[in-house]
């Protein structure tokens, strides 16, 4: 087993999820732990909402560090956010890594939860990094 120590996830946590990893059922896992299955549900459920935890704060960080910072508002349409990262790196000097269709796609793809009907459900905060990387970080995830 690999050892949990550097992360957040518990030493059972790991093990539930290298045992359902290798194809084994809840039940299986269960046996084999000597537990019920509902119990290695909750394991599993609690180990994705850790690892869910650490992208987010991930997300964040990287957004935070980079250079170029700005928040877009509730009700934004994702045209006039493209359109704002695109401002915000002109402004720079710096060259946006996506093309505009790709950026568009990029950032849906993100923050799809986030919207309603083509527009930010919720405050959106983005990092521009130097390289043109986008990161976009928001609470909602």
């Amino acid at each position: 087993m690999v050892s949990a120590e550097p992360t957040i996830l518990t030493e059972r946590q790991v093990e539930v999820l290298e045992l359902r990893e290798q194809g084994q059922t809840q039940q299986e896992v269960a046996d084999r732990l000597g537990t019920t299955d509902s119990n290695i549900s909750a394991i599993e459920r609690a180990a994705e909402q850790n690892v869910e935890r650490a992208r987010q704060t991930l997300e964040l960080v990287r957004t935070i560090r980079s250079p170029i910072q700005f928040s877009v508002s509730p009700g934004t349409s994702f045209d006039d956010l493209v359109a704002g990262v695109y401002t915000h790196g002109d402004e720079a000097g710096i060259k946006i890594a996506h093309c505009r269709p790709e950026l568009y796609t990029h950032l849906y793809g993100v923050l799809e939860e986030c919207t309603d009907q083509n527009e930010l459900k919720t405050t959106v905060e983005v990092g521009i990094t130097n390289a043109g990387e986008v990161r976009v970080y928001t609470e909602e995830f």
